[in-house]
């Protein structure tokens, strides 16, 4: 690295008020030395998407028009009074998500994907007080990717071997779909025909990818998340091979719905051959996230067909609902049941559906390395 120095100072304690050393005193004191760092600069590329944003007031400035949010009423369908008496206040709320077109919650390297409900308290001449909650959030899968994530795949591929290795190798691999849960065994079933001079061993592996994308710039990171090896193949044999590999349970759910943020799943199947390249097949697959469906149930993606109960999908709490009749007798304390938004938030028409393909990678220049910069932000 080319550094210039900066700056470089010495400095020494006082001994006393009048700073005034004498003899057999010990002078202690520093040198400090900054160096600049010269030719090398830091670069920091950031995007922002906002979804949604919905909002509730309790209490609202008579001055301010906000026709767009929600005003919320007392049990006795009043408006909450300006004046707060000293005590503990309880105020009721309810929000309803928009039902379609999010991504789910996510935190990776280089960006995140938050949901969060903040309380905000505003008075004149005094500083807002601010209470922030963290949401996690699982999107459900959108019903219209059903026959792409039903739909069976298949691959093949052969090579012919050289130098140290004679003959040649080939494969043809299938799965029965495209869509599974976290937990749930990715049954591969290959027919493999060795007419090689060598034995081959078939290895599978489950690694994710999270790309990142900013100011027509993306960072990529990837990282195997399961490794198998299949029982050898002899030289000059063919076998069809069956396995299983369970997509590990702490697997986040795919996020293909976000222009700036992609967490996408593949499954490679490859023919280990000693001295000599590997023929290998990629899968993309989705991880679902397996609280919407049944842990003692097959997934809903089977071949008995869809069942939209599987995602725990259940009737919605009607918009324009009004709250439940208020109870004199019921017990003193308690909050009145809310009122949830009217006017219930749409997607906003540029987030892809659940399911579309990420961006080209193509459009995107990858991010510096990162010995070019330090610290990258997105």
């Amino acid at each position: 690295m080319n550094s210039t120095v900066k700056k470089l100072d010495v400095t020494y304690n006082p001994i006393n008020e009048r700073n005034t050393f004498t003899n057999g005193d010990f002078i202690i004191g520093q040198v400090t030395l900054e160096m600049e760092t010269h030719g090398e600069t830091t670069v920091v590329y950031h995007s922002k998407e906002k979804y949604f944003t919905l909002k509730q007031y309790f209490i609202r400035n008579q001055n301010v028009k906000e026709p767009k949010h929600v005003q919320l009423i007392n049990h006795t369908s009043e408006s909450y009074p300006r004046v707060v008496a000293p005590g503990i206040h309880v105020y009721p709320f309810c929000f309803q998500i928009p039902l379609q077109g999010i991504p789910s919650a996510f935190k990776g390297d280089d960006g995140k994907i938050v949901f969060s409900l903040e309380a905000e308290l505003s008075r004149s001449m005094r500083i807002d007080k601010n209470s922030t909650v963290t949401i996690n959030f699982e999107a459900k899968p959108d019903p219209n990717i059903l026959s792409r994530i039903m739909t069976p795949l298949r691959d093949s591929k052969d090579k012919k071997m050289n130098v140290f290795t004679s003959g040649s190798v080939a494969m043809d691999v299938r799965l029965e779909k495209s869509g599974f849960y976290q937990g749930e065994g990715i049954k591969v079933v290959s027919f493999i025909q060795n007419n090689s001079s060598r034995e081959i061993k078939p290895k599978y592996c489950i690694y994710r990818k999270h790309s990142f994308f900013a100011n027509g710039e993306r960072r990529v990171h990837t990282k195997d998340l399961i490794k198998e090896v299949g029982a050898p193949i002899p030289k000059k044999t063919s076998e069809t091979v069956k396995q299983v590999i369970t997509v590990p349970h702490d697997a986040l759910p795919s996020i293909l719905n976000c222009n700036i943020i992609k967490a996408e799943y593949r499954l490679r199947v490859y023919l280990d051959v000693k001295f000599a390249s590997n023929p290998t097949i990629k899968f993309d697959i989705i991880v679902l996230p397996v609280s919407l469906g049944s842990a003692h149930a097959p997934p809903p993606y089977s071949a008995a067909g869809f069942e939209p109960e599987a995602f725990g999908k259940s009737a919605p709490t009607p918009w324009n609902s009004a709250p439940a009749p208020w109870d004199p007798a019921a017990p003193k304390g308690k909050p009145a049941p809310p009122a949830c938004n009217p006017v219930p938030p749409q997607p906003s028409s540029e987030s892809p559906p659940f399911g579309a393909p990420p961006p080209p990678y193509e459009t995107h220049q990858l991010y510096p390395s990162p010995n070019d910069f330090s610290q990258t932000k997105l």
